[in-house]
């Protein structure tokens, strides 16, 4: 009986392992059979796309008190999968009630042969609203009640339709800080990326690390790619309040006095933040699309940043600056301001031709003497301090503003091509040297905050992961000393509350500054029809928490044309609500809460 019942169980082990080797065969031959492999290249190519590199949610983009300026908002492509497709007409005319649709692509595209080729799903409309995706959908229930699997072909029918949802950048505030935002190409689906401002600087940032995947041809089975985490989001120094107000004193101005264009910077001296920054034109980043059809060409897209200019009388304040931190000019030292300079055969004279006698430092800012600034770059400072100070205050170089697109004009040295004696003399008032708005901005800042030139700014802190990165202040150089500072800072205010700038005065508030008018250059000649217009200006004198520069270009002559009318105007309007919205108390109001509070210090 043992020797029957093992030969039984020999028996069923060989028969067993029989099978095992034939289904290992079996297996083996089909994974190898020709079948086989051109089943699975056709599932292949039913069921994924080639590999795609895919980047997660871009980060969001928020004003320094949480505005959102930048985000991304769900929107729908709306396809057919030919497969299913029972009425093309129907998907066709049903479509074309679509902005952008046309009838007879959409029925082309919803008539293409199934199985031919890849012609397995086609693409007729994208970044649809909801709303719409909606409305198809209740459309296409009705049609479903009506005729069931869209069997009766002389009945409509919507079968085939589908929709799924992706994220396309939006942008909820449409024109508001433009300039400072960029934009980001979201039609461009494959290969989106930011251009200009914020979106082009911060583009790897605010993207993510990309991963690459295989994304599935079938949209219902779209809801397999990968969910990645989300970009980094960013919360500006810029103040949407602050913005606004800006923008719309800017406009004004330029429709006033019929200017080409404008640009206003709003900084803070203490730490480079920038409040607000503003120029036109300012496009609806939603309609990105406008900017690149029709200006990219002939205007750029922020001129605080990539437009360069001759920016006149303003340049004075650091050739003056130079000249007294230099040593080689005393505050009460005299200059002979006569009807005109003569320096290497050249002339050149003040801005109304007369002389102005002897005149100290503070009279030759109040009444903007070119006479006298050159005086004082080609007699005391001369070439090598006077080009060694322009470049501590950083002419000639990029402030390196954490905004794509910034442009500078190099600056012309003795012994560059191009370069000649007279332009010593013409620099010191402006002329022949050229800046950007926020070269100027910054290099005015030095001068308020005690010598220290700030780095400008405009991301305040950085969000990743849940936690929140604060970005540190950096000082770019320390062109004068904080003793120089407080010179420069009283003789600018005192030039403005009795010379020509007064129309910048704010009331209640002292406040420091300097005018600036500059021919313009046509075909190698100064135009004088033509001017750029200026101001900048900052305070309270006696701790400065802002500083904002104002440049009108080309005003109508005929309604202004000086700095002092045009430009000083726009600052005095722009302050008078900053100080506000800053709660910055009047210089009286200040001042006396400090005393009291330097009565009850118990150090003091």
């Amino acid at each position: 009986m043992k020797y029957k019942s093992g030969a039984r169980l020999n028996l069923i082990g060989a028969i067993s392992s029989f099978i095992a080797i034939m289904i290992i065969f079996q297996i083996f031959r089909i994974q190898n059979s020709n079948e086989y492999i051109k089943l699975s290249e056709w599932a292949d190519e039913q069921y994924t796309y080639e590999k795609r590199t895919v980047y997660p949610e871009r980060g969001n983009i928020y004003d320094r008190w949480g505005h959102l300026l930048a985000g991304n908002e769900e929107v729908y492509e709306v396809g057919v999968l030919l497969q299913y497709v029972k009425n093309a007409s129907t998907i066709a005319e049903t479509l074309s009630a679509i902005p952008d649709v046309d009838a007879e692509k959409a029925f082309e595209t919803a008539s293409l042969d199934y199985g031919e080729g890849k012609n397995i799903y086609g693409i007729i409309a994208d970044f649809l609203p909801s709303g719409i995706v909606n409305a198809l959908s209740n459309i296409k229930d009705e049609y479903e009640t009506l005729n069931p699997e869209g069997e009766d072909p002389d009945l409509p029918s919507l079968r085939g339709m589908v929709w799924y949802p992706h994220l396309q950048r939006s942008y909820p505030e449409n024109t508001l800080a433009a300039n400072v935002l960029g934009f980001y190409k979201f039609r461009d689906r494959k290969n989106g990326e930011g251009f200009y401002g914020v979106e082009e600087y911060y583009n790897d940032i605010l993207s993510g690390p990309p991963v690459t995947v295989e994304i599935p041809l079938d949209p219902y089975m779209i809801e397999e790619t990968p969910i990645l985490p989300s970009g980094a989001s960013l919360v500006l120094t810029i103040d949407r309040e602050i913005q606004a107000m800006v923008e719309e004193k800017l406009d004004e101005a330029v429709e006033h006095y019929k200017a080409e264009s404008a640009t206003v910077i709003v900084m803070n001296p203490q730490n480079g933040e920038i409040l607000a920054m503003a120029s036109q034109p300012r496009i609806n980043l939603n309609q990105y699309w406008i900017y690149e059809q029709e200006l990219e060409d002939t205007t750029p897209f922020n001129r605080a940043i990539s437009e360069t200019y001759e920016p006149g009388s303003v340049f004075k304040i650091i050739t003056m600056a130079a000249a007294l931190d230099s040593g080689e000019v005393e505050l009460d030292a005299t200059f002979d301001v006569g009807q005109y300079f003569e320096y290497f055969g050249s002339y050149i004279y003040n801005w109304n031709r007369k002389s102005w006698g002897e005149q100290d430092a503070l009279g030759c800012m109040q009444h903007s003497l070119n006479v006298c600034l050159a005086k004082i770059a080609t007699e005391e400072l001369k070439a090598d301090a006077f080009y060694s100070y322009l470049q501590a205050f950083g002419i000639g170089r990029r402030t390196n503003i954490d905004l794509g697109g910034e442009e500078i004009w190099p600056l012309g040295l003795p012994g560059d091509d191009g370069w000649y004696p007279i332009n010593l003399a013409t620099n010191s008032f402006g002329q022949g040297v050229a800046v950007t708005p926020i070269q100027m901005a910054t290099a005015a800042a030095a001068i308020a905050n005690d010598g220290k030139m700030m780095k400008p700014h405009v991301v305040k802190a950085i969000i990743d992961n849940g936690e929140t990165y604060e970005t540190a202040p950096q000082v770019l150089s320390v062109p004068i000393s904080e003793k120089t500072a407080d010179i420069m800072n009283e003789l600018l205010a005192k030039s403005l509350e009795g010379g020509e700038g007064s129309l910048a005065l704010v009331d209640g508030y002292r406040i420091a500054g300097k005018t600036g008018t500059a021919e313009i250059p046509v075909e190698g000649e100064y135009d004088s029809n033509l001017s750029n217009t200026s101001f900048v200006g900052w305070g309270p004198v006696d701790d400065p928490q802002f500083l904002v520069y104002v440049w009108i270009e080309k005003p109508d002559p005929e309604i202004g044309y000086w700095g002092s009318y045009v430009a000083a105007p726009v600052f005095r309007d722009i302050v008078e609500k900053l100080v506000v919205m800053l709660n910055i108390p009047p210089d009286s109001v200040r001042q006396t809460l400090y005393a009291v509070g330097s009565e009850n210090d118990p150090i003091n």
